[in-house]
Order: structure tokens, then C-alpha cells, then sequence
């Protein structure tokens, strides 16, 4: 079983149609929605629930005000100034400053601070054409999306076991943050979709780097090659000096905005089309470079 985890360095790349339709082509694999912060993989993969569980997110403070002696020992500590006072003189946490530290939960001499854990995120286990599909939901302003990520990553890994399946694909996060870390981590190889911009290339080296932190292989797909031919030259040429794999350019292609307008993928949509024939070599070529990558 391998597993691959896609990712990009800004959004907007195509980077979650790339992966959907790297899906349709793999088959017997186990689909992971991994960019739980803004998931759409769904859009595309239409999926059927099967489980539904709750997350239990970051810590939110509150204040019984009843037992509050409005000493203020909380609003003069908290770093991010989520505490205010209340036409009564006592104090009340605002929601969305809270960071869920819990240090005034143990300043408070009246011991009344207590904390909950947000239950306002959901994951799910569902089927789909392209076979099992893991996805998620966070609340807005909620936190722990990377803990959130590892927990759909290893019940994908669980179910592939329990199904034999070859593929493991993960559609990443865009960027460097926890959740990206969370989707990279364990990895057996990277692909990294490059807008052929310049905020695009920018950003795409910084989530390069990151993942060769890890040690993982990396793979270079360009997206909407031919939007800057100049700018795609350049990143080539970058790309070849560092010496990574690059498994092609995409062109841009409007079919893509009609497979997705019916819900499909491209190489679902139109096979024979540019587009979806420059995914497939993409595949083929992933497949290979793979194999050999993690033998």
C-alpha cells in the first residue's frame, strides 16, 4: 500500500481537481480529504455517509459570573485580551479571542473559570464512486485541525488495511501550517501542484522544502502551464536544477470548468480531452517514479 499526499502552496492551484481525478483513474484506493480547515473534496466526490463522529476541538473559557469576585487577576493575564468586564463589574470571555490556553482557569482565586473542550467539528467515513472516502468539518474560528488530520489519516490507513487496498490519496492542505504537517507526516511520497505564477512558485518552494524536511520523495506537477509560458519556463528551470521529478504541465483547460459544473471529474468527463490525457501520463508516471522512489 502507498500512500500519496498532494498539496500546494497557496490555494486555488487546482490542486483538489487534480486529486480527484488522479482518483478516478488510481481505483482501489481509500480518498482522504486532508484540508479540513476548507474541505471541498466532496463537491467532486459526492459521497454517501456511512459514519458520522465528533471532534472535540480547542478549549473555550467561561466565567460563572455568580462566583466571579471581579478581582480581575484574569483580564490582566491574559495575553490575548479575551476577558471584559460586564455592566455588573464582573468579567465575561469573549469567544473568538479566546485561545483556549486555560491560564486563567488556574489564576482564578474563586475558581470561577472553567473550560470546555468545542464539540463543533465533525468527521465522517463515506462511500463514494471512487471507493471510501475520509472528510471533515470544522466549525468556523475552530483549532486542532492538525490533530483533526491525523485522526482521518489513520482510520484511511485502518480501512485500506481492512480492504486491501493499493492507494492511499491525500488531498493536502494548501501552505505550511500544522495541518499540512499533519497530512505529510508518515507519507511515502509528495506531490506538489505549482500554479504557474509567481505568488504560485513562491509559496510552492516553501511547502518543498517542508516536505523534504521529512525526507519524502517529491513530484512536481505545473497547473495552467500556459497561463505565463515565461514564468512556467523558469519554474522548469528551477525545478531541474534542484533536481526533482517533474511530471508534467497541465494545460488550462475550460473543460475542466464543465466536468466540474456536472459534478465529474475531468478524466471522468472528457478521457480523450488534453487535459485529462496529460493526467493520465501524470499517473502513469507517478505510479512509476513511485514504485522506485519507495522500494
Amino acid at each position: 500500500m502507498k500512500e500519496l499526499t498532494i498539496v500546494s502552496g497557496k490555494g486555488g492551484t487546482g490542486k483538489t481537481s487534480v486529486t480527484a481525478a488522479l482518483a478516478a483513474l488510481a481505483g482501489d484506493l481509500v480518498l482522504c480529504d486532508n484540508d479540513v480547515d476548507a474541505a471541498n473534496l466532496h463537491l467532486l466526490a459526492a459521497p454517501s455517509e456511512r459514519e458520522h463522529h465528533v471532534f472535540m476541538g480547542g478549549w473555550q473559557a467561561h466565567v460563572d459570573e455568580e462566583s466571579c469576585s471581579a478581582c480581575g487577576l484574569c483580564a490582566d493575564n491574559c495575553h490575548f485580551d479575551a476577558f471584559v468586564p460586564t455592566p455588573e463589574g464582573k468579567y465575561q470571555v469573549v469567544p473568538s479571542l479566546c485561545e483556549g490556553c486555560r491560564l486563567c482557569e488556574r489564576l482564578c482565586p474563586e475558581q470561577a473559570i472553567s473550560s470546555a473542550q468545542s464539540d463543533n467539528n465533525q468527521w465522517f467515513v463515506s462511500d463514494s464512486r471512487f471507493g471510501t472516502v475520509l472528510h471533515a468539518r470544522m466549525g468556523p474560528g475552530e483549532e486542532n485541525s492538525g490533530k483533526l488530520v491525523s485522526t482521518l489519516r489513520k482510520k484511511a490507513r485502518e480501512l485500506a488495511l481492512q480492504e486491501g487496498r493499493k492507494w492511499i490519496l491525500n488531498d493536502g492542505p494548501p501552505g505550511i501550517g500544522c495541518a499540512t504537517i499533519a497530512s505529510l507526516t508518515g507519507a511515502d511520497a509528495v506531490l506538489v501542484v505549482v500554479e504557474a505564477s509567481r505568488t504560485g512558485w513562491h509559496d510552492a518552494k516553501r511547502v518543498i522544502t517542508l516536505a523534504q524536511g521529512f525526507h519524502l520523495p517529491v513530484f512536481i506537477l505545473i497547473n495552467k502551464a500556459d497561463i505565463h509560458p515565461g514564468i512556467t519556463a523558469q519554474i522548469e528551470l528551477e525545478v531541474a536544477e534542484a533536481g526533482l521529478p517533474l511530471l508534467g504541465k497541465l494545460s488550462f483547460d475550460r473543460t475542466m470548468v464543465e466536468a466540474m459544473l456536472e459534478g465529474l471529474t475531468l478524466t471522468e468527463y472528457a478521457p480523450e480531452s488534453e487535459g485529462a490525457l496529460q493526467l493520465q501520463a501524470v499517473w502513469q508516471g507517478l505510479v512509476q517514479k513511485l514504485d522506485v522512489a519507495t522500494s
